[in-house]
Formats: C-alpha cells, structure tokens, sequence
C-alpha cells in the first residue's frame, strides 16, 4: 500500500487538490502497477513560510506553485529485484498538472 503525501501551498481550490491527487495517483498506477482501489493521500497545504526550498537549486526555477510529493511503498518481492518499475515515474508525472514538483520515494 502505498502512502502519498502531497504537501503546497494554501490557497489551492478543491478542483486544483483533487485533480493533483488524481493525477498521483494515476501516475502511480501507470508507473507502478498500483492497484486502482489502492489509494492512501494525504494532501497539506502550508502557508509561505511553511515550505522551504532554494528557488534556483541546480538552475531549476521553483515558484511558489511548488508541490511537494512523498511516496512510501514497499514493492513486492518481483519489484524489489528488478528496480526498473520506477522508471515510468517521470513521463507519467508529466501529465498532471503545471506546478513545480519535487518527488520522493521512500523504497523498503
């Protein structure tokens, strides 16, 4: 079961949050195989001085429409011998929506 964590900045609607976590997780089932009905987000909003980052990290322009994405999963032992699953991640977190994003996976 994989457990999501979305943390932005408030002020988004409930359409934006909605469509953000539907987009996770769709991205998750197309990445990863996870089942459709396997579905655990937490989404937090924070305000300005809640979400720190370095706006130009690495020459990657970051605004305050930063989206933070935390992901806890443990595959299944097929998974964990062939680390390539993850691949998909970043061509399906496109699709979602036009935010700045930073994605963490926390594998065990």
């Amino acid at each position: 079961m994989p457990l999501v964590r979305i943390s932005l900045r408030e002020g988004k609607t409930e359409e934006y949050k909605k469509a953000l976590g539907d987009g996770v997780h769709r991205a998750m089932v197309e990445a990863i195989e996870a089942p459709a009905q396997d579905r655990f987000q937490v989404i937090t909003e924070h305000p300005a001085g809640g979400l720190l980052y370095d706006p130009t990290y690495l020459g990657i322009q970051r605004t305050e429409n930063i989206v933070m994405v935390q992901i806890t999963y443990q595959p299944d032992e097929s998974r964990r011998r062939n680390a390539s699953y993850l691949s998909g991640w970043p061509r399906s977190w496109r699709k979602i929506l036009d935010c700045d994003r930073r994605i963490s996976w926390s594998v065990w």
